[in-house]
């Protein structure tokens, strides 16, 4: 795979060129915390020759060290209270860049340690954030052959090492990112299932695809109309796959997710106009992120948590055959349910992943499922970058959303919790009353009050798990996870995709 290798080094010699690392990386809020007394002592020189030093990301010419090379990457604004460990990720990812246009080839990373509880993870984060700025897109890849810029990265430590986990993340996040970033042909419904496919093959991973359009059709409805006017043409068939990550030993929780994995959103016959069509190419993120999630869980295998997933892929596109506004539609869970935009179609696949993970939700131990999903603009409006995590009341109860934010803020992907409230399920009244619900207004949800709030209320009711609240024989533990604003960085239409929010899941999964 084309990412990142990282390398636990502990020897203090290394930063004099032992074991042929080509440059020192530094990060650090503090030029007197480095510790090292020849780096310390050239930094400060540095400072004096160049102001730049100890203020912004710096080269300097290092005689005696790997490579001869020093890049010293100041962390700004720790003393601001509002910040979070994510200030390691800039300047670890500033300074890695200077490395790689520098010609090195086996950077040395040295991550300061910090007593402040927010930056536990900073060397952790800081190397995740480097593979973030070395990844490129699979269609420049494969067009040119181009080889990961280096060879690898040494992760100077005197206490730990992070080498195995980093690079299981890592990997999980470079399969995420190529899922989610590549165009709609190259990363159809069913190259998506054949890629997540090979990069999963002779794993511990159980996987299966279900492509027949009988049974698509008959078990997976609301999906299979949204996919209505793909399925004339073969390449643009939906897909459903199903993954499973069973540990050895004991299980004592289940985790449960459905992923959207909308190839391309052209809005259906609510046709999106006015530009708002390009990107929509990204729509699978967040089923990207769940199969990069199996990918390190993969290789890592924890103890004592299964994991299942159902990825949802479909191309909402429009034609002859396209499903309608006004149609009413029986849910897998047996819901009748009124399409009110077609445009909002992502809820549409996840609730019927969802109906069949309830049943499997029933029989497991200690289950908490999951929605993760590129799901609106209104989010986007509320909350910017961050994803938000919107639980019912099961898992309000077991504080699910609020752990998930915690875990997830150490490791650079900060939560915000929305709070689903009794104006959200009204909004998905059918006035009609010839179907029990509607699956949405007929507004962008950019322009609609609790735009990103009331989707999850649909989710509850089409799928069945409405029926498994709090005081229900079986009540069943469910967040929704929209992370239309995270799923990318930089430009809104073409910008990297994130992998968000793998990493957070993952701490979240394995120290619940």
């Amino acid at each position: 795979m084309f990412q990142v290798n990282f390398v636990d080094v502990k020897a203090e010699n290394a930063i004099f060129d032992g074991e042929g690392w080509d440059a020192v990386v530094v990060v650090t809020p503090d030029l007197d915390a480095i510790g090292f007394d020849e780096i310390g002592l050239l930094a400060k020189h540095g400072a004096h020759v160049d102001k730049r030093v100890g203020k912004s990301p710096t080269l300097l010419f290092a005689p005696g060290l790997a490579g001869g090379r020093l890049i010293i990457a100041p962390v700004t604004q720790v003393n601001d209270e509002y910040v979070d460990v994510r200030v390691y990720a800039d300047a670890a990812r500033a300074a890695i860049a200077i490395a790689k246009e520098a010609g090195a080839k086996r950077p040395l990373l040295y991550v300061v340690p910090s007593k402040d509880s927010r930056f536990s993870f900073a060397a952790e984060v800081a190397a995740l954030a480097c593979g973030q700025e070395l990844w490129q897109t699979l269609e420049l890849r494969e067009a040119t052959g181009l080889t990961p810029a280096f060879e690898a990265i040494g992760l100077l430590s005197l206490s730990t090492h992070n080498s195995n986990l980093l690079n299981a993340l890592e990997a999980g996040r470079v399969l995420a990112r190529d899922l989610c970033g590549t165009e709609p042909e190259r990363m159809s419904a069913k190259a998506f299932a054949d890629y997540c496919l090979q990069s999963l093959a002779g794993s511990v991973i159980k996987t299966a695809v279900v492509e027949d359009r009988d049974i698509l059709e008959r078990d997976y409805p609301l999906l299979s109309a949204v996919a209505r006017s793909s399925f004339a043409v073969g390449r643009h068939q939906p897909r459903v796959v199903k993954l499973e990550y069973l540990p050895e030993g004991e299980v004592t929780r289940t985790f449960l997710f459905a992923g959207k994995g909308v190839i391309y959103d052209t809005g259906g016959a609510d046709l999106k106009v006015g530009g708002s069509m390009a990107g929509m190419s990204r729509d699978k993120g967040g089923a990207s992120a769940v199969a990069g999630l199996f990918k390190t869980l993969s290789m890592l295998k924890p103890k004592g948590i299964r994991v299942i997933a159902e990825l949802g892929l479909v191309r909402n596109s429009i034609g002859s055959e396209a499903f309608v506004t006004d149609e009413i539609i029986t849910s897998h869970a047996g819901v009748r349910v009124r399409i009110g935009n077609t445009d909002a179609e992502g809820r549409l696949v996840l609730a019927d992943l969802l109906s069949h993970l309830r049943i499997k939700a029933v029989s497991a131990v200690k289950p908490e499922m999951f929605s993760v999903a590129t799901l609106t603009g209104h989010v986007v409006r509320c909350y910017g970058s961050y994803p938000a995590a919107v639980e019912n009341s099961v898992a309000s109860a077991q504080q699910c959303a609020v752990t998930l934010q915690q875990q997830a803020t150490q490791w650079g992907e900060p939560f915000e919790v929305s709070t689903l409230r009794p104006e959200d399920f009204a909004k998905i009244r059918d006035v009609s009353g010839a179907a029990e619900m509607l699956s949405s207004n007929n507004a962008p949800s950019s322009i609609t009050a609790r735009g990103h709030q009331y989707p999850a209320a649909f989710l509850l009711k089409a799928s069945g798990l409405f029926d498994h609240g709090v005081t229900a024989p079986i009540p069943l533990a469910y967040m929704h996870l929209d992370i239309a604003g995270s799923a990318t960085e930089g430009d809104p239409l073409y910008g990297k995709p994130t992998a968000s929010p793998l990493v957070g899941l993952y701490q979240y999964l394995i120290n619940r």
